[in-house]
């Protein structure tokens, strides 16, 4: 397992690879720019940030769409990226990016392997947040996301993306980079 990460050109390259294309790379790209203005904001705020694995792993963060639409796209994400060599904290990143994280009973329910996949470290939460702010390649405000991801997921899940929301506002302020 490889502890360096890939640069940007490597990471488009590996999605190319990996299968994903068009509106993927897009989206990819659009989540990798305001994850890196989001990680900037915490950065100025004095918090520590590993810039290059936000912005790394927002672009390999869908990875497993390459594959599949649904949830499963999170571990099989996390799959694509072990048989890369990629790094844990990549790894980690893509498997935590769903939703605001999947707890444990979720993840045994949807039959995924025993794990964490929750954001745990400031990478792994801007990427997920960041994530919930691209509608496609657009930055769209989280009321729009809740609403849409509200027909579809439980209320414990949407309580998630909101307690993601608002320690994200705490730590970056008044972040002019959020929709």
């Amino acid at each position: 397992m490889s502890e360096k990460l890939p640069s940007r050109e490597q990471a488009l390259q590996l999605l190319r690879q990996s299968g994903c294309k068009g509106n993927l790379l897009r989206h990819a790209e659009a989540v990798a720019q305001l994850a890196a203005d989001i990680a900037m904001a915490c950065k100025e705020k004095g918090l520590d940030v590993n810039l290059e694995l936000v912005e790394i792993g927002a672009l390999l963060h869908d990875v497993g769409r390459a594959k599949t639409h649904s949830v499963h796209h999170a571990v099989v994400g996390g799959e694509i990226a072990r048989s890369m060599g990629l790094p844990d904290p990549v790894i980690s990143i893509i498997k935590r990016h769903v939703g605001g994280g999947i707890t444990t009973r979720e993840a045994k329910r949807l039959g995924w392997p025993k794990d964490v996949y929750v954001p745990q470290t400031i990478e792994e939460k801007i990427v997920s947040y960041a994530d919930k702010l691209i509608e496609g390649s657009r930055r769209v405000p989280i009321a729009r996301t809740i609403e849409i991801f509200s027909k579809e997921l439980p209320p414990s899940a949407i309580a998630r993306i909101r307690r993601l929301h608002r320690e994200m506002l705490a730590l970056t302020g008044d972040c002019k980079c959020l929709p």
